[in-house]
């Protein structure tokens, strides 16, 4: 009798010690807090001012609010060494300063291609930090991948920002093409240690990413496809690629998306006016 009543007691610490685990580890909405790290470099000081007035990282905090979670998710701003670059990793995605600088310094003087200059900074940084935003889904969900998980990151990164409306879609798009023309403008051929690199080649990602728009929405991006170079065998499957992509978005990470908050956070507009006064980098230096 004893004996049954011990093993009754620890069956029962167990299973209240599951629950307990489950509750902590329960997927919620509004699990991404922001981190404003203060440059040491005094260069990146008009960076770290602006991105903060204009609550930059707080707007992604809540674009990405819809999606739940079972721990929070950082975005922090950060010095990287040098380096310009972004990454995932242990619950954080940093952006690093170096990385807005180098777009900032790339951005065109005025209206290029029908581009606005604004939009060549925020472009192809919402889709860098939506890139990284995919990895985090990847780890703290457990979505298996077929493929290479750089291009699986491409693929829900602008999946999301289509989902913004077609004025605010189109002008990301444009923005991060611009961005991977410049890439390809100002480097050599790809060599072979870029062919064998996890991320496919600057080429290869634009034309992924005008076949996504494309493919989404023939109509609206047709002459951005035509201007960003999507050869047309490609462009005759890019329905068909972004049916995949959106079965298999809506499949793994649907569930894990607040529908009604969703709604709600998608339809506002996010990204500044194309005459906001964040080209005015004089006033912060």
């Amino acid at each position: 009798m004893m004996k049954n009543s011990l093993v009754l007691a620890v069956s029962g610490m167990i299973l209240i010690t599951a629950l307990a685990m489950n509750a902590c580890t329960a997927e919620k909405t509004n699990q991404v807090s922001v981190n404003y790290m203060p440059p040491k470099n005094p260069a990146y000081q008009y960076i770290y001012t602006l991105l903060k007035e204009e609550h930059t990282l707080d707007k992604l905090q809540k674009l990405l609010s819809p999606f739940r979670l079972p721990w929070t998710l950082e975005i922090s701003l950060a010095e990287c060494d040098g380096e310009a670059d972004a990454m995932y990793g242990n619950g954080t995605i940093t952006i690093c300063y170096e990385y807005i600088d180098e777009l900032w310094k790339n951005m065109p003087a005025k209206t290029t291609a029908g581009i606005e200059p604004i939009d060549t900074v925020v472009g192809p940084f919402l889709d860098t930090v939506l890139h990284e935003f995919a990895h985090a889904l990847f780890d703290y969900l457990d979505i298996p991948i077929l493929g290479r998980e750089e291009d699986a990151a491409d693929q829900v990164s602008a999946y999301i920002y289509l989902q913004l409306g077609k004025t605010e879609a189109r002008r990301l798009i444009m923005g991060t093409v611009y961005t991977y023309m410049l890439e390809v403008k100002d480097t050599d051929p790809p060599s072979m240690a870029e062919f064998a690199d996890e991320h496919s080649t600057s080429e290869q990602r634009r034309i992924n990413l005008l076949c996504i728009a494309y493919g989404a929405d023939p109509e609206l991006f047709e002459d951005v496809a035509a201007w960003g170079g999507l050869p047309e065998e490609r462009a005759d499957i890019c329905e068909e690629e972004f049916e995949h992509i959106a079965h298999a978005y809506h499949t793994l990470i649907g569930p894990h998306i607040d529908p009604d908050l969703a709604k709600k956070v998608f339809d506002r507009t996010w990204l500044p006016e194309k005459t906001s006064r964040v080209l005015s980098r004089q006033k912060l230096n």
